[in-house]
């Protein structure tokens, strides 16, 4: 199907241990790249804005070596699901920890204090995604499943775009039927 859209090809080997290993071997192949975006397959329903205004606000920020984005959410069932990862960001907008847990822990209520799901799209400075897989995984990363927190382990600034976008993702098999239900009833 990408193929028939005019897309670039390529299979990588299959011993990665996460997505953005993948990706950047993917990636290497194409030497002009400077900036790569990972739409993760399973955000198939991502709005296209949300795409063009990451990979706006990563070019043109030179100092940014990653970003990603995350949308509000209040459901408790969500908040508690460990196929939906959070993430808490600081005052500034960056990411200080992703999880599969509901986070923060909120010993006393704050009702300013929002809950984020993170989406599954991830960009980066090239030369930062070739540090980024010289690392290896790290104790955060093997304990919940995201690679993201590699990075943040090994100080990187991971940038957080805020959206409203609620679309769901595709955590688990029982959501199929829902996203491809949604899936025919999108415009062509």
């Amino acid at each position: 199907m990408a193929s028939s859209l005019g897309a670039k090809i390529c299979f990588t080997r299959s011993d990665h241990p996460s997505g953005t290993d993948r990706i950047a071997e993917a990636a290497s192949q194409l030497d002009e790249a400077t900036h790569v975006l990972n739409i993760q397959g399973d955000e198939p329903l991502l709005d296209p804005h949300l795409v063009d205004t990451l990979a706006k606000t990563l070019r043109e920020d030179r100092n940014l070596p990653m970003i990603t984005a995350a949308s509000p959410v209040a459901d408790q069932i969500l908040i508690n699901d460990p196929n939906v990862v959070k993430v808490i960001l600081s005052s500034g907008g960056d990411a200080l920890y992703f999880s599969r847990s509901p986070i923060p822990f909120r010993r006393d209520p704050v009702p300013e204090l929002p809950t984020y799901r993170h989406l599954g799209i991830y960009g980066y400075r090239s030369d930062f995604l070739k540090r980024f897989v010289s690392l290896p995984p790290s104790p955060l990363e093997k304990a919940e499943g995201l690679e993201q927190l590699r990075a943040l382990e090994n100080g990187a600034r991971i940038h957080v775009l805020i959206t409203e976008h609620q679309a769901p993702g595709l955590d688990s098999p029982d959501q199929v039927p829902l996203i491809e239900s949604l899936l025919s009833n999108c415009p062509t």
